[in-house]
């Protein structure tokens, strides 16, 4: 068994959040560049960005880029999806992820393909077939023929139920890609059309896809925790050889362990130790989806924020808004508001705003930077105006 190292002090839990930050690209406003190639450069070391259909404010791979790329803009995921540099598919939940890691989604392909995906098994194989012999004559299927092949009674595989079954589990086991997006609306095309020519098609070991996982965890997020390490990993063997892996990098020391004072473990790269990160004093306002938040027990345990989502959550027993926004203030976790974007009226309603510590110190400091960002995040979200007159503040 590998000892535990009990680091308890400030000084220490401060340097972790700020590695966490800096390793996320939000310790500073141009870590990946800017524009299209910023964007590229994002995706590729955050490992992915997740994909959602909540529109109430920007969907949240959008917003995601926008909190660490400057000059982004919202074409530039369908443009790196065209120049086969990004691509879709399942991460933390669906995605965008960079086309370099393609072989790495293919277990996940392949588990789909063999029945083993109790998720991804509903589609009619012959519908399949046609469905796949028709894109290969025709060309890329948008999804508005099906619906539109419903709402008409059109004979054909347009048609029916079925067919959203069958595209899904055709996309879900890499027999299709979606070449393009408007808004949420997908385009489907064959994956051999979509992916660039010599990408390495071999499907990974488990030791190679362990590996790919710890690197990825050290290098989107440098403190990380066992759970988020396989997070929705269930193979028995893969977690097997995770362990091993992890256990002989902490034995190297490469890796530290750390146990908080609050019971909880977190793992970090020797090497990241030795640099302390300077943090701006800015807010962000962040994205519920946001790779920074999503792992919600990591983040109680580092930052001390307990955050839910609470649009699933009945009106009644919401405490902090239907879709209130995690507010990064520096290296800590301040509060929460909650937002609305009228866009036929272009204006951005601020519902709400919660914060930790009502008598927190800097206050003025922190409401002047946050006054500066919410204009940031209006113009974002095309915003003119932004209406505060109904906020309420706690």
């Amino acid at each position: 068994m590998v000892d535990e190292h009990y680091l308890y002090d400030n000084i220490m839990i401060s340097l972790l959040k700020r590695l966490a930050l800096s390793h996320q690209g939000l310790e500073q406003n141009n870590k990946f560049g800017e524009g299209l190639s910023g964007t590229q450069q994002a995706i590729e070391h955050l490992g992915y960005v997740q994909i959602d259909t909540i529109s109430v404010v920007e969907r949240a791979h959008h917003h995601v880029l926008w909190s660490r790329v400057p000059n982004y803009q919202l074409g530039h995921l369908n443009q790196l999806v065209q120049d086969q540099l990004v691509f879709e598919h399942w991460a933390h939940a669906a995605s965008y992820l960079p086309m370099r890691d393609y072989r790495y989604a293919m277990p996940l392909m392949n588990s789909v393909r063999n029945g083993e995906s109790r998720y991804f098994s509903r589609g009619d194989q012959q519908l399949m077939q046609e469905i796949l012999a028709q894109v290969k004559a025709e060309g890329r299927i948008r999804l508005r023929n099906m619906e539109k092949g419903k709402r008409e009674g059109a004979a054909g595989w347009w048609n029916a139920g079925p067919s959203r079954k069958a595209i899904e589990q055709l996309f879900m086991q890499g027999d299709l890609m979606i070449c393009e997006r408007n808004g949420m609306e997908k385009v489907y095309d064959l994956t051999e059309r979509c992916i660039p020519q010599g990408i390495d098609l071999s499907t990974p070991t488990l030791q190679e896809y362990a590996q790919y996982l710890l690197d990825t965890a050290i290098r989107a997020h440098g403190v990380f925790t066992w759970k988020q390490l396989l997070h929705l990993k269930t193979n028995k063997d893969l977690r097997e050889i995770m362990r091993k892996l992890l256990d002989e990098q902490i034995d190297a020391g490469v890796i530290n362990l750390i146990k908080l004072e609050n019971g909880q473990t977190v793992y970090v790269a020797s090497a990241v130790l030795e640099h302390e990160p300077n943090i701006q004093m800015e807010v962000k306002i962040l994205s519920p989806f946001d790779n920074l938040v999503i792992h919600r027990e990591r983040l109680s345990s580092l930052f001390e924020f307990d955050y839910r989502i609470e649009c699933y959550v009945p009106a009644a027993k919401r405490q902090y808004g239907y879709f209130c926004l995690p507010l990064l203030y520096a290296d800590d976790f301040v509060g929460r508001i909650d937002c609305k974007v009228h866009r036929r009226e272009q204006r951005l309603e601020v519902i709400s705003l919660h914060l930790e510590d009502a008598n927190m110190r800097n206050r003025d400091e922190f409401l002047l930077a946050l006054e500066q960002e919410l204009q940031r995040f209006a113009q974002f979200n095309q915003c003119t105006s932004i209406d505060l007159d109904k906020i309420k503040m706690e």
